[in-house]
């Protein structure tokens, strides 16, 4: 059988990288004013600038995509892989 039917849920493994991004960005940005600790808030951000507006007259639809991926996001994602292999 595949180790998908009898293995961890490949999903749960997504919600904890997504929970451990968070958290990491939450970590970074309170670390940001720590003289010590400022590096982890330390990254790059990318995406649209503005959000795209598609104007159908009677619908309007606002695009928009922007992430930051800092020093603390990263050491979060890699703690929730090693919580996710110990559970």
């Amino acid at each position: 059988m595949s180790r998908g039917a009898l293995g961890k849920n490949n999903w749960a493994l997504f919600l904890m990288i997504l929970a451990g991004i968070m958290l990491g960005g939450f970590i970074g940005s309170i670390a940001a004013g720590v003289p010590g600790l400022s590096w982890l808030n330390y990254g790059q951000s990318f995406g649209f600038a503005n959000p795209i507006v598609l104007d159908l007259g009677i619908l309007v639809i606002t695009f928009g995509l922007s992430i930051k991926i800092t020093i603390a996001s990263i050491i979060g994602i890699l703690i929730a892989i090693i919580i996710y292999r110990l559970i």
